[in-house]
C-alpha cells in the first residue's frame, strides 16, 4: 500500500506515539491538574511536556501560551469567535479551508465585515492586495500558511509585518505546515498560530490547539467554552490566565501524550531535514506528472513554493473515478473532490469538479513516487 493522503492525516505515526498514549493510560491515567497525588501530577507533567515541545517547534518563549483543543478547526473558531464582534472587519484569502471560511461567513451574518482577497490561479496571495483591503475597522488578518488543495505557501512574514504596521492581529492556520515547514512565530510576526496534531506533527486525531501571542489581549478574547479547569475552583467565573482561560474540561491526556512524543520525534529529525525530504519528493512527482499527456497539474508546480501536496486531473476521467481506480488497482491512497475548500477550487478553476490530490509525508519514498507516476500514466493512457 502507498499512502498519499497526508494532507488529510499523516500515516504511519512516528515511533513512540502509540507507546506514549498507552503509557499515559497505564502509568499516568489520572486527571491532570485536578488532584495533588502522584498520578495526577504525572498526567499534568505529560501535558506540560507536550506544550514545551510545541513551543520549541514554533519558536515560542512561553509554553503556557500553547492552548490545547480538539483540532485546528476548534482553535480557529476560538480565535475568530473570541476576537471578532459586530462592526469589526476581517481580511482573509480566496484559498482558505472551510475551517476558516465557515466561521467567517457565520460572523458575517452577525455583523462582522469580511473581505476575501483574490489569489492567483496558482493560489498565491500578494501582500500588497492584503494591505489594500485594510480599513479603519479592520481588526484581524487570517491566512492559511499553505493550501490543503495545491500546497501553495503564502508569504507570512510580509503579511505579518504589514499587520504590525497597521496595528492589526495576524492569525495563521498552520494545519498543513506545522511539523513539515520551519515556523518561527516571532520572525513571521504571527500573533495567533492554529495547529492540528494529526497531520505533519505526527500525533493522533483529536489533538490540536492555538498559540496565543503576547500582543493578544486575552481579557477581551472570549473563550469558546467555560467550565472546570482545576484552578481557582472557589470562583464561579472563568480564570483569566493562560492556558486555563481557554481549556475548560478534562484534557485528552492520552492524545496529548502521543502528540508530545510525535513533536519530540519531529524535533529530533529536524524540520529542515523533513522539509528537504519532502521538497525532493515533490520535485520528482511534479516532473513526472508534467510529462504525462492528458494530466493537468494545478498550483505553483514548484517544489520550493509549495508543500508536498499536488492536485491533478486526468482528461476524460472524473476525480472520484481516478482515485477509486488508484486504490483498487494499485493500493494507492489519495483523496478526490473539493477537500473542504470550495474557495480554493474556485480560485484554481476546478470547482465544482474538484481534483485528485496526492499528498506526501516524511515516511514516503522516491520509489513510491515512481509507482504513483507509473499508475497515473497507465490511467491517463486509458482516457476516453
Amino acid at each position: 500500500m502507498i499512502y498519499f493522503d497526508h494532507a488529510a492525516t499523516s500515516w504511519p505515526k512516528p515511533p513512540g506515539v502509540v507507546e506514549a498514549m498507552i503509557a499515559s493510560m497505564t502509568e499516568a491515567g489520572a486527571n491532570p491538574g485536578r488532584s495533588g497525588h502522584r498520578m495526577s501530577v504525572a498526567a499534568g507533567r505529560l501535558v506540560y511536556e507536550a506544550r514545551e515541545a510545541l513551543a520549541t517547534l514554533v519558536g515560542a518563549d512561553d509554553a503556557l501560551r500553547i492552548v490545547f483543543g480538539l483540532n485546528v478547526t476548534e482553535a480557529l473558531n476560538l480565535a475568530l469567535r473570541g476576537l471578532l464582534h459586530p462592526g469589526d472587519h476581517v481580511i482573509t484569502s480566496a484559498m482558505e479551508h472551510n475551517a476558516v471560511m465557515r466561521p467567517l461567513r457565520a460572523l458575517e451574518r452577525q455583523g462582522v465585515a469580511l473581505t476575501v482577497v483574490p489569489c492567483s490561479p496558482e493560489g498565491a496571495l500578494d501582500p500588497a492586495d492584503v494591505e489594500a483591503a485594510i480599513t479603519e475597522r479592520t481588526r484581524l488578518i487570517v491566512i492559511n500558511h499553505a493550501s490543503n488543495v495545491v500546497g501553495t505557501l503564502q508569504p507570512l512574514a510580509p503579511i505579518g509585518r504589514l499587520a504590525r504596521d497597521h496595528g492589526l492581529l495576524f492569525l495563521v492556520d498552520a494545519a498543513q505546515t506545522a511539523g513539515a515547514y520551519p515556523i518561527d512565530v516571532h520572525a513571521m510576526h504571527i500573533d495567533l498560530l492554529a495547529f492540528t496534531g494529526h497531520k505533519a506533527l505526527g500525533g493522533p486525531m483529536g489533538t490540536g490547539g492555538l498559540w496565543v501571542g503576547e500582543r493578544v489581549d486575552t481579557r477581551t478574547m472570549e473563550p469558546l467554552k467555560r467550565g472546570g479547569t482545576g484552578s481557582l475552583s472557589e470562583h464561579e467565573e472563568q480564570p483569566g490566565f493562560l492556558p486555563d482561560r481557554y481549556e475548560s474540561g478534562t484534557a485528552n491526556t492520552p492524545g496529548i501524550a502521543g502528540l508530545g512524543a510525535a513533536v519530540r520525534w519531529v524535533l529530533a529529525q529536524g524540520v529542515d531535514a523533513i522539509r528537504a525530504h519532502e521538497v525532493a519528493l515533490t520535485r520528482r512527482l511534479l516532473a513526472g506528472l508534467l510529462a504525462i499527456p492528458g494530466v493537468t497539474v494545478y498550483g505553483p508546480q514548484d517544489a520550493e513554493r509549495q508543500t508536498a501536496t499536488v492536485s491533478v486531473n486526468i482528461d476524460g476521467i472524473e476525480p472520484s473515478e481516478a482515485a477509486l481506480w488508484l486504490d483498487d488497482e494499485y493500493e494507492i491512497m489519495c483523496r478526490s473532490g473539493l477537500h473542504c475548500s470550495p474557495a480554493a477550487h474556485r480560485t484554481i478553476g476546478t470547482f465544482p469538479r474538484g481534483t485528485v490530490r496526492l499528498s506526501m509525508g516524511v515516511h514516503n519514498t522516491a520509489e513510491e513516487v515512481d509507482t504513483v507516476l507509473d499508475a497515473i500514466g497507465r490511467l491517463a493512457s486509458r482516457r476516453s
